[in-house]
């Protein structure tokens, strides 16, 4: 009876010691995140940056050779495509990404429930403080700012040269003249991408929020119904501004696509265009020896107030907390912005403005409209984004009413009552 046991205990012992073997983890090499050789994980990307979908898919090569238990299945919605609602309809059908872009304020408000607490993330240290804010809550950290964007107009230096402009306009009056002076010398003014709504509605908008004497109680004005669009100078103001790109701008603007307008301006066809640092690429596909400026988006006569560039981070990663692969999405984030292929794509390939300070960016990397913006940013002179703090909706509904007064079907009164019943309705 002891040699039976004994036998048995010996028998355990040895099933024990086989099963250790043959389970030993593996834990770092080849990237598996959970020790088990061979167990590979797929990491569900859905981001809407359209511009950066080659350069994403060729990081995705560096990445899964370097990991090659980590598979990235990467999906863009950008454009014209509403992302917001693609992005709700992935959840819906449990189809939810593990990693999905989000604007922040508002943004991150709707989907808090969703997003993973990334403050313990090495790269949150790392972060410029202006594009930390938009995705921190109560002191905690939710994305990972992509970069920083600005947008203005785009001008061709060399085009204002032969129109005989040698001041640059930071007025409204003074950009009229402008537009007198190209049309004079036989060019086209602006070039308007008017059919695409979030050239308009988020960012087309912007300084009329941003002007305001203080954004954040504007905004909070108007959700309790104590400020209004209609009799708001700055929202007076801008709608001048809309009227002189409108009378000094290509035909058509209502049809007229982003890359249509890249190419007006590309090819000298338009001396500006709305838009921001990010078509530096579209731009240099076209012709890559444009020597280009930004000037800013002026609401009345003030050249010092307006004298700044819109400015803030058009999209951040955030992980899905209820995800599956969540880890392996973090070992993602953090590799995109601390390898050296990582960071030598954000400045180099994408042209980005980086978002953190431990990624350096020469004017080259950045092109003359990154670099523009970048000058503008350490001036100080800067009108934050404020699209990401609208109600859900708000901006797709702006240019709705945009377009109908850009295709005479209102007046600029109606305009902002439109824009008005809008937001009060999208608000509760």
């Amino acid at each position: 009876m002891n040699k039976m046991k004994l036998s048995l205990v010996m028998l355990l012992a040895f099933s024990l010691l086989l099963a250790a073997c043959g389970g030993k983890s593996e834990e770092g090499q080849g990237g598996s995140s959970d020790g088990a050789s061979g167990d590979v994980k797929t990491v569900k990307i859905f981001q809407f940056k359209t511009e950066i979908v080659d350069g994403l898919n060729e990081l995705k090569v560096e990445f899964e050779k370097e990991y090659p238990n980590i598979k990235l299945d990467i999906q863009t919605v950008g454009g014209g495509a509403d992302y917001g609602a693609a992005l709700k309809t992935k959840f819906a059908s449990n189809d939810a990404p593990d990693i999905f872009s989000n604007g922040g304020d508002a943004e991150m408000e709707m989907w808090i429930d969703r997003l993973e607490d990334l403050s313990d993330q090495p790269w949150v240290n790392d972060l410029v403080d202006m594009a930390k804010e938009p995705m921190t809550k109560d002191g905690k950290v939710y994305g990972m700012p992509m970069n920083l964007e600005g947008w203005g107009y785009i001008y061709n230096k060399d085009l204002f040269e032969q129109a005989g402009i040698t001041e640059l306009p930071k007025t409204y009056t003074q950009l009229a003249d402008a537009a007198q002076k190209l049309e004079a010398a036989g060019i086209t003014p602006f070039a308007n991408a008017y059919q695409e709504w979030w050239l308009i509605g988020n960012q087309g908008i912007n300084p009329a929020f941003a002007q305001q004497d203080d954004p954040n109680a504007f905004i909070q004005g108007l959700n309790d119904g104590t400020q209004k669009f209609v009799g708001n100078g700055k929202f007076e103001e801008w709608t001048k501004l809309m009227q002189l790109t409108l009378d000094h701008g290509n035909k058509n603007p209502l049809t007229t696509d982003y890359n249509t307008a890249i190419s007006l301006l590309a090819t000298g066809k338009a001396a500006m265009m709305q838009n921001g640092n990010w078509a530096q690429t579209e731009i240099d596909a076209i012709n890559p020896d444009l020597n280009l400026g930004y000037l800013p988006m002026p609401l009345g006569d003030n050249a010092e107030q307006n004298d700044k560039l819109n400015v803030g981070v058009p999209a951040n990663l955030v992980i899905n907390k209820d995800s599956a692969s969540k880890e392996e999405a973090k070992i993602f984030l953090n590799w995109f912005v601390t390898s050296d292929i990582g960071k030598e794509y954000i400045v180099k390939k994408f042209k980005f403005i980086p978002a953190l300070k431990t990624i350096e960016a020469t004017p080259e990397d950045m092109g003359d409209l990154g670099s523009a913006v970048w000058e503008y940013v350490q001036a100080g002179k800067v009108l934050p984004r404020q699209s990401a703090k609208f109600p859900d909706g708000a901006a797709q509904e702006f240019s709705g009413a945009m377009q109908a007064f850009f295709a005479g079907k209102s007046d600029t009164n109606k305009m902002l009552e439109d824009m008005q019943t809008s937001w009060d309705s999208l608000s509760k």
